[in-house]
């Protein structure tokens, strides 16, 4: 496989245009912790951005940091970690589900646009992309956005950019939103609901006034086999329903003790502090009770997408069905299921219970085979696709950008 290793954002316009005089297709990558997400791409170029990895500017006082798109995103954490700041939509490390080192980059985060629990507070990865300078499809650079919030004329090209994983154009260099870290967390810990009765608290939770940061629910089975932080909290196949609250030290215990009267006709709730909350959001964030590293390694996992509301439901007949595991987040709005093998990793059954809840599935993890066999990215409605489809042309006309990623129609 070839590989172009760029220095700057003139070597990836270069890269492109060539790529279009010859009509090959580019594949791109940072240090390719995702590569095994969506379709097989249809080429064998790389384009390789792991040395943009530059910090261009960041303004802790401003709370705003540029980085160009190949920086390892442990780094740009590390340095953020040196002011007590932070990334509020708190983005999944995918390395410990895909079994892949932990080696991402900011691009390939944005482009994945993997949120973690805080989502349901703070927004998607979308919410917190000031600007960005790409190159598009046709070979040209261009830039949108800016160095703050208010600073959108037109589409919003952010907002299409992430999430895109790369099909519309290569980021170069992005502009992101930074927050202080909170002095404080406690999260309750209510045992043994079942996925409906959990549903329902983690939504009285979210529906009080006491700004609710995360909301999950991990079934006993899928806490059976899991080490760590999650595994210590574990208690002979009960279940554990976790909510978690952020500020001050005074305000999130005060806010902890009124939750848990709130809370108590759900049991009662124990209740974790700072570090050990933090560890335990962490392995909720990368799905770690379905880790490549565990029991269920050789499991397909999906993510899924549904109203909050329909989550226990959703997922309750998931798991009944497939005879397969789910842990949800958001509130119920996340389900991760890991299925029991199969030729087409459950897809087809699988889909027509997320869309009768009006959700959606994505597939994360599972074979080459299997990705090469069905459509990873949920399929759309017809006049959904048929926009999607003008605005990728829009950006990227011969689809030179990872063709194929998240179209099995274009993967060959």
């Amino acid at each position: 496989m070839d590989t172009l290793k760029v220095r700057d954002a003139q070597d990836v316009e270069q890269a492109v245009r060539a790529a279009i005089a010859s009509e090959q297709p580019l594949e791109i990558i940072g240090h390719g912790s995702k590569r095994n997400i969506g379709q097989p791409i249809a080429t064998n170029a790389l384009l390789d951005l792991s040395a943009l990895n530059a910090v261009t500017s960041y303004e802790p006082n401003e709370l705003i940091l540029t980085v160009q798109a190949g920086a390892p995103f442990a780094d740009v954490l590390a340095l953020l970690d040196t002011k007590n700041q932070q990334f509020s939509f708190e983005p999944m490390n995918t390395s410990r589900l895909l079994g892949t080192p932990d080696i991402g980059t900011v691009g390939g985060t944005i482009s994945a646009g993997l949120a973690g629990p805080r989502r349901i507070q703070a927004g998607g990865a979308r919410d917190h992309l000031l600007g960005v300078h790409a190159v598009s499809g046709f070979g040209e650079s261009f830039k949108a956005g800016g160095r703050v919030v208010k600073n959108v004329t037109g589409y919003d090209v952010c907002k299409l950019i992430t999430g895109a994983w790369g099909t519309l154009a290569v980021m170069t260099e992005v502009t992101l939103k930074v927050m202080p870290r909170a002095e404080a967390e406690r999260t309750l810990i209510l045992r043994d609901l079942d996925d409906i009765a959990a549903n329902k608290a983690m939504t009285a939770a979210l529906g009080s006034p006491y700004d609710i940061s995360g909301a999950a629910h991990l079934p006993g089975s899928a806490l059976r086999t899991v080490q760590g932080p999650l595994g210590e909290i574990a208690a002979a196949d009960q279940s554990a329903t976790l909510i978690r609250l952020e500020g001050i030290t005074a305000s999130a215990s005060s806010r902890a003790s009124s939750l848990s009267k709130l809370l108590q006709s759900y049991g009662a709730a124990e209740i974790v502090e700072d570090s050990q909350s933090a560890a335990l959001w962490a392995d909720i964030r990368d799905v770690v009770p379905f880790a490549a590293s565990g029991p269920r390694a050789m499991w397909p996992v999906w993510r899924i997408v549904c109203p909050p509301a329909s989550g226990g439901k959703l997922g309750q007949e998931i798991a009944r069905r497939s005879q397969g595991e789910v842990v949800y987040d958001w509130g119920g709005g996340l389900i991760w299921a890991a299925l029991p093998p199969s030729a087409d990793a459950q897809a087809s059954q699988l889909r027509k219970l997320v869309d009768a809840a009006g959700g959606h599935a994505t597939l994360i993890r599972a074979s080459e085979d299997i990705r090469r066999a069905i459509d990873v990215f949920h399929p759309q409605a017809s006049g959904v696709a048929a926009l999607g489809d003008r605005v990728r042309k829009s950006f990227d006309p011969k689809s030179i950008l990872n063709r194929g990623r998240m179209s099995r129609s274009l993967s060959t």
